[in-house]
C-alpha cells in the first residue's frame, strides 16, 4: 500500500508561490533546495506526518531535455494546489498497480536525500495530475532523515485534501488497491481541482 508523503503548490515564481502561502497559513515556509535534473526548486513546511512543498521552475536553471515533473512547463495563473505525492518502498510494484501513464522511475538527489520517483513522459500525471505521483525514498531518507523529521514543527496539520474531478468515480476506483488515507476525499467537479484544508495556530485555513 501507498502512504501520503506530502502534497505541491505550484506557482509561476517560488517567491509568489511562498508569499501566498505564507500569507494564508500566517507562518513562514520552512528551507528546500534545488531539483538539478528538472530545473526546478522549492521550499517545504512540514505538516507533522507529511509536508507542503511549493514548487516552481528555477530560472537560474538550465531547462532540462525532459518535460517538467508536476506539469510545471505549462503552469501559469496563482500559486495552487496542484499535486499530491504518495510514497512505496517498491516503485516498481506500484506502478504495475497504477493506471497506464504515471511514470517511468527516475533517480534523484539533493544535498544528502535520495529517492526515485515516477515521472510521466509528458510530466503529466493521469486524471489531469488527480492522480498522484509516486515517490520511493532511499536510504536514511526513507527512515530518520525523511525532510518530515527535519522540518520545523509549525504546529501546522493537514485536515482534509480535497480533489475535484470530472471523473472521481473512475479515480476513486483506480485509487482504492493502492491506498487508503481519509485525509483524502475525491468529490465530483466540473473541472480538476485540489484544495487543501489545514488547522494552524492561527486556526483552520483553506488554500
Amino acid at each position: 500500500m501507498l502512504i501520503f508523503d506530502h502534497f505541491a503548490v505550484s506557482a509561476e515564481t517560488l517567491e509568489d508561490g511562498v508569499a501566498a502561502i505564507e500569507a494564508a497559513l500566517g507562518l513562514p515556509m520552512g528551507p528546500g533546495g534545488r531539483h538539478a535534473r528538472m530545473g526546478t526548486h522549492n521550499r517545504l513546511l512540514g505538516l507533522g506526518d507529511l509536508y507542503l512543498e511549493v514548487i516552481a521552475v528555477d530560472p537560474a536553471a538550465p531547462a532540462p531535455d525532459h518535460p517538467r515533473w508536476f506539469d510545471l512547463d505549462g503552469f501559469s495563473g496563482g500559486a495552487r494546489v496542484t499535486n499530491w505525492i504518495a510514497r512505496s518502498n517498491d516503485l516498481e510494484t506500484a506502478l504495475a498497480a497504477a493506471p497506464a501513464g504515471a511514470g517511468q522511475p527516475m533517480q534523484f538527489a539533493r544535498d544528502d536525500l535520495r529517492w526515485r520517483m515516477a515521472v510521466p513522459a509528458d510530466g503529466r500525471l493521469p486524471f489531469d495530475n488527480a492522480f498522484p505521483a509516486l515517490i520511493q525514498w532511499q536510504g536514511a531518507a526513507a527512515t530518520t532523515r525523511h525532510p518530515t523529521r527535519r522540518l520545523p514543527e509549525t504546529g501546522c496539520r493537514l485536515r482534509r485534501l480535497e480533489i475535484a474531478h470530472p471523473g472521481a468515480e473512475a479515480l476513486r476506483a483506480a485509487l482504492a488497491p493502492l491506498i487508503v488515507e481519509p485525509r483524502v476525499m475525491v468529490v465530483p467537479g466540473p473541472r480538476p481541482e485540489m484544495r487543501a484544508e489545514i488547522d494552524t495556530p492561527h486556526g483552520r485555513r483553506r488554500i
